[in-house]
């Protein structure tokens, strides 16, 4: 424990939820739900307004609609939402070079190492100049709790909320733990809470009176010990600047189980393909490739290989992962599909790319030619699949149900019929995924611009039409509603505008239109 409140926990308000509402006038003080908007959808964030019905993170977005069915229910805007963390992180490390991100709106700053704070003065200070910073940057609020550990200091964010700022000072913290919940103890989860309750412990205060002999015997020596320190207030833990990363994975739950055995396999591809570009992404290879399959009844299965080196090589991620769903059984259907890699490192191993060469010249030679026209079909039909879903493993909705396939050629019987089923069944998917594609660009919450009328956001889309509430942040009031055609040509998807003067936008090319739309509305 520190002497003076010098460790900062910034946490942003209802971060996604708060970007939607500032972005779009006419939801300001309404209930906003940002989430996966499919059957299976869960919510990201909710804000306050709509908490106050009871909709909160992780719930399932169908209980979410029936506690407030009048909420306006958005997709999420990931590259919108990176873009206004990066602004509020790079202010963060202003501060001091201990800056510990948690997630995209919620960090650790270490005050002391910045030289900024060494006295609950000059830490108040500091807190408040951040506040307002952020608030002029972005045009989001953020609650700071300061205290002399990071436990402390967590908690105290919490006790800001919204857009405030509560400061323990150290020497209190077994007055301030005492009369809380188990439950807030960093390593208490569910389960270890259930457990405490059943030995009559829920407080913090029941933990310091239970001792840590009898912590030991319930919990094991490790965590019973841990648990005890930390009741105490004696929480060490240093803010950490950088975070290895220990796996990149990428997974998709669709609206409908998949059943086809051909669609199923090209999921994987896209999943594998898109772990890749995030694996790159961070400047890492990996060695152990990870399927995750979760099927019909909720059972979820895991199976992984591990190569003689690391790599980044989408070719060959791509085909352990089509040999590892050789090994699970998909009958029933499959809920949610995941393809990760683990066993990191900053370099790749170059025997692997002649060794998935070899492997796919040996894969050719034995299908013949009628599976290479299969195979350039199976592309075009991944590359539709990957429209679909886009962002789907962050935003929590993945594609829609199962295209009606003939098989995947690769049978007993095998030649030329086999290479006909598979065609039909790529035929089959190929139209459903452009229609897919045209529910996610149309679908709540995106921008878009009207050659006349100017920028906006969809409000709603279904049977060939979509409505725009046209409006920008700067609106001051809300903005006027027109319905158009979705191959309307003056109406185009588009980037979103910056909430102030200068502010990040996370602009990406806009996707092209596609023809069709099934029915998905925003409340509100």
């Amino acid at each position: 424990m520190r002497a003076a409140p010098t460790i900062l926990h910034l946490d942003m308000d209802a971060f996604f939820a708060a970007a939607e509402q500032a972005s779009k006038p006419s939801l300001r003080g309404k209930p906003v739900v940002v989430g996966g908007l499919g059957p299976r959808g869960v919510v990201a964030t909710a804000s306050y307004e709509a908490r106050r019905f009871g909709v909160h993170s992780a719930m399932p977005m169908g209980q979410a609609r029936r506690l407030a069915p009048h909420a306006a229910y958005l997709v999420p805007r990931f590259a919108f939402y990176r873009a206004i963390s990066g602004q509020v992180m790079e202010l963060l490390g202003r501060l001091s070079p201990l800056v510990e991100p948690l997630s995209l709106d919620e960090a650790f700053v270490d005050l002391e190492a910045g030289g900024l704070a060494d006295d609950s003065a000059s830490a108040r200070r500091v807190g408040e100049r951040l506040r307002a910073e952020i608030l002029a940057t972005t045009g989001l609020t953020g609650s700071v709790g300061l205290a002399g550990s990071k436990m402390l200091a967590k908690i105290a964010s919490e006790q800001a909320k919204p857009d405030g700022l509560v400061l323990f000072e150290p020497g209190t913290e077994r007055e301030l733990l005492a009369p809380r919940s188990v439950r807030i103890v960093p390593g208490v989860g569910p389960a270890t809470g259930d457990h405490l309750r059943r030995a009559g412990i829920s407080t913090v205060a029941d933990v310091v009176e239970a001792g840590e002999d009898e912590l030991v015997r319930i919990l094991g020596r490790a965590h019973g010990a841990s648990l005890y320190r930390m009741a105490l207030g004696h929480d060490d833990r240093p803010v950490v600047a950088e975070r290895d990363a220990k796996s990149v994975s990428v997974e998709d739950t669709f609206d409908v189980d998949l059943h086809d055995r051909l669609r199923i396999r090209l999921e994987v591809e896209r999943l594998a393909e898109r772990c890749v570009a995030r694996l790159r992404a961070s400047g890492h290879s990996g060695r152990t490739i990870v399927l995750k399959v979760r099927r019909y009844d909720f059972s979820t299965l895991t199976r992984s290989e591990t190569l003689r080196g690391p790599t980044d090589d989408p070719l060959v991620v791509r085909e352990a992962a089509e040999r590892l769903l050789e090994l699970v059984d998909t009958t029933g259907g499959v809920r949610l599909l995941g393809v990760g890699v683990s066993g990191l490192a900053d370099y790749t191993q170059e025997d692997l790319f002649a060794q998935a060469e070899a492997e796919a010249g040996a894969a050719a030679s034995t299908a013949g030619a009628s599976t290479v026209g299969a195979g350039s079909a199976a592309k075009a039909a991944e590359d539709a699949a990957d429209a679909v879903t886009g962002s789907g493993a962050d935003a929590g909705a993945g594609s829609g149900g199962g295209a009606a396939g003939a098989g995947d050629g690769t049978g007993p019987e095998g030649g030329a019929e086999g290479a006909g089923g598979l065609l039909e069944a790529v035929a089959a998917v190929v139209p459903r995924a452009a229609t897919e594609a045209a529910a996610r660009l149309w679908s709540p919450g995106n921008d878009v611009r009207h050659a006349v009328l100017g920028a906006g956001w969809v409000q709603g889309s279904g049977l060939g039409r979509v409505t725009v509430r046209f409006e920008e942040p700067t609106s001051t009031v809300p903005g006027r509603v027109r319905t158009f055609a979705v191959d309307d040509p003056e109406l185009e998807p588009a980037d979103p505008l910056p909430l102030v003067a200068g502010g990040a936008t996370g602009a990406e090319p806009a996707a092209p239109v596609a023809p069709a739309a099934p029915v998905v509305r925003a409340g509100g």
